[in-house]
């Protein structure tokens, strides 16, 4: 019977070795996955992949939240009852041991409630797309005084047009003479010649 952890984080705000202190092994293995949404199914990711095919009955995996497992209200239930009818617990910190019945029922309700935090960043974030397009087209930036939605120019477009066709540049040429990169190049001056 082995004590088993299982880390996920999705940006550099999180941290691994955060998580790991919070749980406060011994474990017996670790396992992780960084750079991984909670919103791709929790056995797509490659640690939560090998975790399932290293796990068997008897062992605990500990996780430090729900939401580490996935936002996916009903992939969160299925990754839970598939351990569990594995025989395998879930100790999740501030839960305790999740086995069967009750356990299941705490499980469904969070999850839910993580599916509903995950809808709500998704309104939040539509909603300041739409207000930045909203101040785009009524002052020319954004509502945060951006020149354009999403990323910044990397150079003017059309100065990167105009010295191309002037100096009938290579898209080499083009890239070193603005400092930017071959898809740059190819998206302000259209396709590829």
């Amino acid at each position: 019977m082995s004590r088993i952890a299982y880390y996920r984080v999705s940006t550099g705000a999180q941290s691994v070795e955060a998580q790991r202190s919070a749980l406060a092994g011994p474990f017996d293995r670790e396992f992780y996955d960084e750079g991984i949404s909670g919103a791709t199914l929790a056995a797509a990711r490659p640690g939560f992949g090998e975790l399932l095919s290293y796990v068997r009955d008897g062992d605990t995996v500990c996780v430090y939240a729900l939401d580490r497992l996935g936002r996916d209200a009903l992939d969160v239930q299925a990754t839970v009852r598939r351990l569990l009818e594995e025989g395998i617990m879930l100790d999740v910190l501030g839960l305790g041991p999740i086995g069967k019945g009750v356990g299941e029922l705490i499980v469904a309700v969070l999850a839910q409630i993580a599916d509903m935090e995950r809808q709500r960043i998704r309104e939040r974030c539509e909603a300041g797309r739409a207000a930045a397009r909203k101040a785009l087209s009524e002052t020319g930036k954004t509502h945060r005084g951006k020149a354009s939605l999403g990323r910044p120019l990397a150079a003017d477009p059309s100065a990167v047009r105009e010295w191309r066709e002037q100096n009938r540049a290579t898209i080499r040429e083009t890239m070193d003479e603005f400092a930017i990169s071959k898809s740059t190049v190819n998206r302000y001056c259209g396709a590829p010649t």
